[in-house]
């Protein structure tokens, strides 16, 4: 029997992991650009934070397990409030994806944001201001 030597160099031995890290990180949501992405199509009527209150818009703190149109201090389109929709990852994302398409006659004067990427990074970003727990520093 015959034995052959195989020589395999380090860079090409750790392609293949350099590749599935790329793609691992590939759609990873990032929260600054999440803040970035609120402050430039979202500040203007929405707030979060400590002193986050309703205004042209609701705030949004802990808006992910909340039932939509039940924020106090905000007066919500009847099709809000009759959605039945409590909010989570997946449906707000839609949501700001389009939102006169998951909730018709939303009094919400947004178009939307197409890019998904985004928009992951912008509810990866809302979901940092918790009620209960810690309000980053941002």
């Amino acid at each position: 029997m015959k034995t052959m030597k195989i020589t395999i160099s380090i860079k090409h031995a750790l392609l293949p992991a350099a590749v599935l890290a790329f793609l691992n990180s590939a759609g990873a949501a990032d929260i600054d650009a999440g803040k970035s992405v609120f402050v430039h199509r979202c500040a203007a009527c929405h707030a979060v934070g400590p002193s986050a209150r309703a205004g042209f818009a609701p705030q949004l703190n802990d808006i992910v397990g909340r039932r939509a149109g039940s924020t106090a201090g905000f007066t919500y389109s009847a099709a809000m409030k009759k959605s039945g929709i409590v909010w989570s990852e997946k449906n707000l994302a839609s949501f700001v994806k389009g939102p006169g398409d998951v909730v018709p006659g939303t009094s919400m004067r947004f178009w939307g944001i197409g890019d998904e990427q985004k928009v992951a990074n912008l509810v990866a970003y809302l979901q940092t201001f918790k009620q209960g727990g810690p309000t980053p520093a941002r």
